[in-house]
């Protein structure tokens, strides 16, 4: 999986000590569908920062289709 940045999987994984698939897994089940909406969710129910917040949502969206 590529987040756009090579540091970015290994950076979220580290900071926030959960693997990237377990937060993808949060963005999904999430009653929230907006982008800015989930962004705003991980930052203040979890504690990401936006670059990370902003990197998985987009990530997530996409492979939705």
């Amino acid at each position: 999986m590529v987040l756009g940045n090579r540091e970015y999987v290994p950076s979220i994984e580290k900071k926030y000590g959960r693997p990237v698939a377990e937060w993808k897994e949060l963005i999904r089940s999430s009653p929230l569908t907006r982008h800015m909406e989930l962004v705003a969710w991980l930052k203040t129910e979890h504690g990401l920062g936006h670059g990370h917040a902003n990197a998985l949502v987009a990530h997530t969206l996409a492979e939705k289709g």
